[in-house]
């Protein structure tokens, strides 16, 4: 399995009825993450998600936002980084359930002419 900061929301399983009171915290918290970028105007996103420099205040609004996503899925915190992974193979499982077949194709029969 593949889970990547890259490419994160082209395959992140959202939670089915998260709150508005969640909601709005996750939103609070991502314009966080944009104001923490917007003190750096001068540097890359590149520059700024730097493992070895990234800003603190970056990692910090990181952390909030992680956290309030977290709160949207369950209330409990996610013990480490492979339970999370597994709660959310099992949502996507559950996301995904029924849409695709499991039967194999029949072969068709060639008619000689």
């Amino acid at each position: 399995y593949s889970y990547s900061n890259t490419i994160v929301y082209n395959n992140f399983p959202w939670p089915e009825n998260p709150s508005e009171k969640q909601l709005k915290a996750v939103e609070a918290a991502a314009q966080k993450v944009l104001a923490a970028r917007a003190a750096f105007p001068t540097s890359s996103l590149a520059d700024l998600y730097d493992p070895l420099t990234m800003p603190p205040a970056l990692v910090k609004a990181h952390q909030d936002l992680d956290k309030a996503v977290d709160l949207c899925y369950r209330p409990q915190p996610f013990a480490s980084e492979a339970k999370r992974m597994e709660f959310l193979f099992e949502l996507y499982e559950k996301y995904t359930a029924g849409l695709f077949s499991k039967e194999k194709p029949k072969k068709v029969k060639k008619v000689k002419a």
